[in-house]
């Protein structure tokens, strides 16, 4: 079938910054050549799982591929990390546009059953003990995802701080005029704790950390609401919640393929009010 049938699944323009971070089609050692299939059906096929959170074999047949097909090149694409760096270039390209805003970024968690095990699970403390994730987001004053990751279910949540910062920062680059660099970092209350304030005020972030053992202000819990609707757009990925993926490079693939188009959505609407 033509492209039509499932152009409406793939934002239009994602696709045009996605194709440069694909690596090339090569032939499989077992024989077979390559696939004849546009890379651009391949990349509607996996953005298709990760909306609809159908297995590979459930997919439409207007895709015209096969469920090994489809699979294949999402584990090549993850293994090249295509997903994080798609990301990065669609937030590169609302920084350009000036619409991401770090004079505050927010910490949060939130813990995913995951259905079949795997790495990075473990028992959830919040769900009676089953296997689950811990999906950690970073996100900018305007509910966009800067950061994503994951770690087992029995971690606590206050692990997760110090290598979301860092990630962060690594994309803090003036020579390139990114300026990703956080102010005031705002979490919850499992983040309180001495060292981390300290590593905090070290690393010259402002500490914005609820207190434990104090009750919650409407003015001190308003700049973290701006997570949750960043958590529920992640979580309308229905691939994401609950997790199935066993592998753990799959889910955080997913994880950041989902964070990517939340933020080009976000510039797509943006922009185009913009132009009206």
């Amino acid at each position: 079938m033509g492209r039509g049938t499932w152009s409406w699944i793939v934002p239009d323009g994602l696709w045009g910054i996605a194709r440069p971070l694909t690596p090339e089609q090569r032939a499989r050692p077992q024989g077979g050549g390559t696939s004849n299939t546009p890379d651009e059906t391949l990349f509607a096929a996996i953005i298709y799982v990760l909306v609809s959170g159908c297995a590979w074999r459930q997919r439409p047949p207007c895709f015209g591929i096969s469920k090994s097909t489809a699979h294949r090149r999402f584990l090549i694409w993850s293994g090249a990390g295509v997903w994080g760096r798609l990301h990065e270039a669609v937030l590169h390209r609302l920084d350009d546009a000036g619409l991401i805003d770090v004079t505050r970024v927010v910490l949060d968690t939130a813990h995913v059953r995951a259905k079949k095990g795997g790495e990075h699970t473990g028992p959830s403390p919040v769900d009676r003990g089953r296997p689950g994730s811990t999906m950690h987001v970073l996100s900018d004053a305007n509910r966009l995802p800067l950061l994503v990751g994951i770690s087992a279910g029995d971690i606590h949540d206050s692990e997760g701080l110090k290598p979301m910062i860092e990630g962060h920062q690594t994309r803090h680059d003036p020579y390139r005029g990114r300026h990703f660099k956080p102010q005031p970092l705002h979490a919850d209350k499992a983040n309180d704790r001495a060292d981390l304030r300290r590593w905090l005020r070290w690393k010259r972030i402002g500490v914005r950390i609820a207190r434990k053992g104090t009750k919650s202000s409407e003015r001190s819990g308003r700049p973290r609401w701006v997570v949750e609707q960043t958590m529920s757009w992640l979580s309308g990925y229905r691939r994401l919640s609950p997790r199935y993926e066993r592998n753990p490079r799959n889910y955080p693939a997913f994880l950041g393929l989902a964070a990517a188009m939340c933020c080009y959505k976000r510039l797509a609407r943006l922009t185009t009010q913009d132009t009206v």
